[in-house]
């Protein structure tokens, strides 16, 4: 599929308030390196911590990028995607994931909880985002697809 037909996601992080991991999922070959992960991490986590993202999302390009941001107590949310995405749905898919977590950690949105909570957080990801491809935009729908896997 070609990024034309399919709206496609290069990462979804989760960091904390100091910038360091909680989940993080790469979809994209531009950060082949474990390093260079860690280095696009710490520059998207410098730019944004000081914006107020914390009642809407916030938009910001960063390396040819369109990133998505919305934090919530001591956790950070990004989604990224390449230049040519459409932002609306890259923030959909933010939402979603936003949305979803809450849900899942029944509104107790904090690095505690995350990480108790990391292998449904992980399972949220794969579900809004296949092999970097969005294809959950709802938490609804996300939710229902977790019941249904965790039924089976």
């Amino acid at each position: 599929m070609s990024h034309e037909t399919c709206p496609s996601v290069k990462n979804v992080l989760l960091l904390d308030s100091d910038g360091k991991r909680v989940a993080v999922k790469y979809f994209s070959e531009d950060w082949p390196t474990n390093s260079a992960k860690e280095n696009f991490e710490k520059v998207v986590f410098n730019k944004t911590q000081k914006t107020n993202a914390r009642t809407e999302a916030e938009i910001a390009m960063f390396e040819n990028n369109i990133v998505l941001y919305k934090f919530v107590q001591d956790l950070h949310f990004f989604v990224t995607g390449g230049d040519y995405e459409n932002e609306l749905i890259l923030a959909t898919v933010l939402q979603a994931f936003f949305d979803s977590v809450g849900l899942l950690l029944r509104g107790n949105v904090d690095k505690k909880e995350a990480l108790e909570n990391l292998d449904l957080i992980l399972l949220c990801i794969d579900e809004i985002v296949d092999g970097g491809y969005a294809i959950c935009y709802s938490y609804e729908i996300y939710l229902l697809q977790l019941c249904v896997c965790l039924l089976l």
